[in-house]
Order: structure tokens, then C-alpha cells, then sequence
């Protein structure tokens, strides 16, 4: 029997998911991007219809914790006057695009305004099926959880590619997302539905009617906190902040940028100083990713922050570690240096793999610098 509810969607701000501190209420901002006065009222109506704790997903998305069901509707009401809630629940759930940050004076506007409108009346796709938009000459999204992707290929060109496959299609600005959409009813028609749990990626592709020769673009290394050519890259460990810290961040940009690296873009500001913040990119909590545990999500079977926290200055640096409080690995879809994975009897041992699998199991006190040395 699985140790977990595969709840098979992902919550959004008009319907919110319960978890065991109230409703999780996710907003996602259109370019992956807030004005300082929308990151204010953000800020505002965490404290006054949540419990104040703010986090950030792999998705660039933003969630607001502690909701009632009695504070939401005035939630809802105050992020519509800041222009952040789609007309529907529909609407909101099939807008599922992420965004490079770095984006400035290329396709990468015009190409998401044109994305949203068609997504509206697309088919409809499974509820954690994604868009990705990365148009830099190195790619930034390579490691983020995308099913259809536009890209840069090696030539300079627009890309289209089916997540998983190792090339793409030549496309242009004009036909991009018409493709792109093409690409969306084909994966339904043939079956990804029900295949994969409804991922590009575990898709069949042998009779996929879309090129895959083109050669992509290179990947970047991995983004980093500190300065960028765009503004300050600043972290929080786990990809949590609290409102208060949000709204100190409003007035220091004109805009923020929400990365999927659980990490924010202050849009050509100079670095802050915070102990709250994360502005290197050899601070030791972020080599640890670790999901919200027990007790406050029900499906948790450990609590997975306390033991993150005092392993992360013993990760080495450039290795990842990924506790996670159950099979999903909702923190780290993906295999990481060191998976923690939570049973009823402990933590599952997994040295480069994702959590879910099996391990030799020990008890959270147990698992020390010596384990860590062993595993990594």
C-alpha cells in the first residue's frame, strides 16, 4: 500500500489544497513577475488572511500557508485588486508556464501573452502539465519540470521540444505557439492522459509527428545566489520567508522576479544585506531542499526541517541533499547527491536517486556526519 495520497493536482488561489496548517493558497504571477506594490499587498494579505508564511515553489509560483476557509474569500478579493487571480479556477489551473528570469528584450513577452490566451482554450491537459519559455543563449530551465518547451537551439533559433527528447523542432515567433499547442493535443490524443502520470517526459515518443533533430543550446550552470547582469539573485532557506521580509524586499526593486530555484530576482538592485536572505552562492542551506513534513502536511510521515537544517553544514559543497517527508519528493521531483526519503520507522537512505525508493532505513537521531560522509 502506498504511504501517500497522490492527490494528482497541484493547488492554485481559487482552489486552495488543505494541509495540516490550513489551506495553501498559490498564486502565479503573470511573467513570473510582481511589482513592488503587488509584492506589498502579497505581503499584506499573508499576514491578514494566512498565518504570515510565504513560500516559493519549483515552478516559480507563490504560496500563501494558514488560510481558513473563512479568510479565503477576503483573500481572493485582495490579490483580484492586485491583478494577480485569473477569471477562473480553470482558467488558473491550465496556466502552468514558467518563465526564465533573465528574460529582457526577446521573444519571451510576447511569446507568454500569446501562450496564456491559447491556453485558455487548449485541451485539457493533466493538472501538473507545464509550458516552459527559455529563450537565453544558455539554457536556464534545463533542471526545471517542463512538458513542452520553447528554447534556444544551437543555431540561435527558436526550439520546440518535447521534455525528454534531446532535440527539437525549428519554429519561429510567428508559429511558436500554435506548435507548441499542436504538440499539447498530439500528447493527449496518444494517450499521455492516462501514461506517465500525465508527464511529457515518461511519454512514448516513437511516432511523435514533431521533429527532434535540432540541437539545443547549452545548458548554464546552475544558477547562483548574488549579483547577475539583471539584478540581485537572493535565496531563503527551504524557500520559505516570512511576510514581514517580504514586504522589506518590495521596496528595494521596482519589480521581483520569482525563479523556480526557490530564489527571487530583485530587478536591477544591488545586493541586500539580511541574515534572513541567502546572497552567496556557497551558503550551505542551499545544498539542502527539504518539503514542508510533518506535522503541518498530512501526508508526511517525519518532520523533515530540524534534520535538513543540521545536516546542511556538512553537505558538501556542489552536492545536493533532499529530505522529504514522504515517497512524493514534492521539494525534488528528481534524484538528488542524497535523498532522505521519511517511512513510519524513519528516513530511507538514497544515495542518487529520487525519494520513494529503498534503502537501508534509520531513525532521524541516527543519521549524522558519519552517514552523510558514507552516502556522499
Amino acid at each position: 500500500m502506498a504511504e501517500f495520497d497522490i492527490k494528482g493536482w497541484c493547488p492554485g488561489a481559487l482552489r486552495p489544497m488543505e494541509s495540516g496548517d490550513g489551506l495553501v493558497v498559490r498564486i502565479r504571477p503573470r511573467m513570473a513577475q510582481m511589482t513592488a506594490a503587488q509584492v506589498l499587498g502579497v505581503a499584506e494579505a499573508a499576514l491578514s488572511h494566512g498565518n504570515g508564511i510565504i513560500e516559493l515553489t519549483a515552478r516559480a509560483n507563490v504560496q500563501l500557508r494558514g488560510v481558513t476557509s473563512q479568510s479565503h474569500a477576503p483573500l481572493i478579493a485582495a490579490l483580484d485588486d492586485l491583478g494577480l487571480i485569473d477569471p477562473d479556477a480553470v482558467t488558473e489551473s491550465h496556466r502552468n508556464v514558467v518563465l526564465s528570469p533573465f528574460w529582457a528584450g526577446d521573444e519571451t513577452a510576447a511569446l507568454a501573452a500569446e501562450l496564456y490566451h491559447a491556453l485558455r482554450h487548449g485541451p485539457d491537459l493533466p493538472s501538473k502539465f507545464g509550458f516552459g519559455i527559455d529563450l537565453g543563449d544558455l539554457r536556464v530551465l534545463a533542471d526545471t519540470s517542463c512538458d513542452i518547451r520553447l528554447e534556444r537551439g544551437a543555431s540561435g533559433g527558436l526550439i520546440l521540444r518535447a521534455d525528454g527528447a534531446l532535440g527539437g523542432q525549428a519554429v519561429t515567433q510567428k508559429d511558436a505557439v500554435a506548435q507548441a499547442m499542436a504538440m499539447a493535443e498530439w500528447f493527449v490524443a496518444s494517450g499521455g492522459m492516462t501514461q506517465g502520470r500525465g508527464r511529457m517526459a515518461a511519454h512514448p515518443k516513437g511516432d511523435m509527428p514533431f521533429d527532434t533533430a535540432q540541437p539545443l543550446a547549452a545548458k548554464a550552470p546552475a544558477a547562483a545566489a548574488g549579483m547577475t547582469p539583471h539584478g540581485a539573485l537572493v535565496g531563503f532557506e527551504f524557500g520559505i520567508l516570512r511576510a514581514e521580509l517580504l514586504a522589506g524586499l518590495a521596496g528595494l526593486a521596482p519589480a521581483l522576479r520569482i525563479t523556480p530555484w526557490r530564489m527571487v530576482l530583485l530587478q536591477g538592485a544591488n545586493l541586500p544585506y539580511n541574515p534572513a536572505l541567502i546572497t552567496t552562492p556557497n551558503d550551505p542551506r542551499l545544498r539542502v531542499l527539504a518539503c514542508t513534513g510533518a506535522p503541518d502536511c498530512p501526508q508526511a510521515l517525519q518532520e523533515t526541517r530540524p534534520l535538513a537544517r543540521r545536516l546542511a553544514p556538512f553537505v558538501p559543497q556542489g552536492k545536493l541533499l533532499h529530505v522529504s517527508g514522504c515517497a512524493k519528493g514534492c521539494a525534488h521531483p528528481s534524484a538528488a547527491d542524497l535523498t532522505l526519503s521519511a517511512t513510519a520507522l524513519g528516513f530511507s537512505i538514497l544515495p542518487k536517486a529520487r525519494a520513494g525508493g529503498l534503502g537501508p532505513v534509520m531513525a532521524p537521531q541516527d543519521i549524522t556526519l558519519e552517514t552523510l560522509g558514507k552516502a556522499l
